[in-house]
């Protein structure tokens, strides 16, 4: 079997040293390389790899980024580079995905290698260990800063902190910013767990906001409070959801 193989980096010379260390494996076929976050989400979806080597720390958009955007049930096998050995580690070893540290030596590097390639034959736990991942390092407040959204046959990088509000529209959301809106294909509930719960909130069963973006709270009828936004956008903060909001 022939594993189809992504380098993603953003450091040229990260990423000639990973298919330095393939060329003697005659398994595997480098099928591409990406030297950001936004093209290793195109690549991945263009390519399809089996495997991928995704770096960590990216600007713009990092490796966990990179996961979220293209959904851990699309993801190929991972295994995570990076060069700070305080970066989400724990969370690497208690699911069981497999990194190495830079530099690496070759010893290190097949030992992963090897670890991925046992676990190409898997479907499920793949899945379920980038998901509880995900879940973990956002426990340890790594909360993205940027999120990548479709726009047609592109792609943009929305800054999460320029987000004023957030609706539900059937299997979708809307992210309302000063520029415009983005719909994307995301469920509240699962969304509103990628942010920082200090900057978002919940204030009604279909509706999260920003709360740097919010410009008065008037209380109404039966416990409810109108939400006045900095964009002119009025809200509704539900009884169900004021003492998330009101105790800061």
């Amino acid at each position: 079997m022939t594993y189809r193989t992504l380098i993603v980096d953003d450091e040229p010379p990260a990423r000639l040293r990973i298919r330095a260390l393939l060329a003697d494996e005659k398994d595997i076929e480098i099928v591409g390389e990406a030297e950001d976050g936004p093209s290793a989400v195109e690549a991945i979806e263009r390519l399809r790899p089996d495997l991928v080597f995704l770096d960590v720390q990216m600007p713009e958009l990092d490796g966990f980024g990179v996961i979220e955007a293209v959904g851990p049930e699309k993801m190929p096998c991972p295994v995570f580079v990076t060069a700070y050995a305080r970066h989400a580690l724990k969370a690497f070893d208690v699911n069981a995905v497999d990194y190495i540290l830079k530099p690496f030596d070759a010893d290190r590097f097949r030992k992963a290698l090897g670890k991925a390639k046992a676990r190409l034959g898997e479907s499920g736990p793949v899945q379920e260990r980038l998901e509880n991942l995900l879940e973990d390092v956002r426990k340890t407040g790594e909360y993205p800063e940027r999120i990548l959204v479709k726009i047609g046959a592109g792609q943009q990088l929305v800054k999460v902190a320029d987000i004023h509000w957030i609706e539900a529209e059937d299997n979708h959301i809307r992210l309302h910013l000063a520029q415009g809106t983005h719909l994307i294909r995301h469920t509240l509930r699962e969304f509103l767990k990628r942010l920082d719960p200090n900057q978002f909130r919940q204030i009604h069963r279909s509706t999260i906001v920003n709360m740097a973006h919010i410009r008065e709270l008037q209380p109404w009828f039966h416990g409810d409070y109108l939400v006045h936004m900095v964009d002119g956008t009025t809200l509704t903060l539900t009884r169900t959801h004021r003492s998330a909001l009101l105790q800061v």
